[in-house]
């Protein structure tokens, strides 16, 4: 789960922390798969969330998503943040998240 230190951190306006899930480095037979062949993962868990952004009136927009959440990410974009040595997390604008997954 989440180092406290990324609990702390709040993004802002409408950017969105996720921690990516893990690659599956093992098939179901117990072959290894070498980090070249891995599939880059298309699914993190909200890690904290910003207050929301505004629209063009200036009204205040609330974020659709919260912490916790299991969403389903683009391939590319998002900025990569290291809080930690091992610990890797994307900082995302809650638009360009593609979907959440219900459980």
């Amino acid at each position: 789960m989440a180092s406290q230190f990324a609990k702390k951190l709040i993004p802002l306006l409408d950017r969105v922390l996720i921690q990516r899930a893990e690659a599956v480095t093992k098939t179901k037979g117990g072959i290894v798969i070498p980090e070249k062949a891995q599939a880059k993962v298309l699914k993190g868990t909200v890690i904290a969330v910003g207050p929301g952004g505004r629209n063009n009136n200036g009204e205040h927009v609330p974020m659709s998503i919260k912490v916790g959440d299991t969403v389903l990410l683009p391939e590319y974009g998002g900025t990569k943040v290291e809080l930690e040595q091992d610990k890797e997390f994307h900082l995302f604008r809650e638009s360009d998240i593609l979907a959440k997954v219900d459980a």
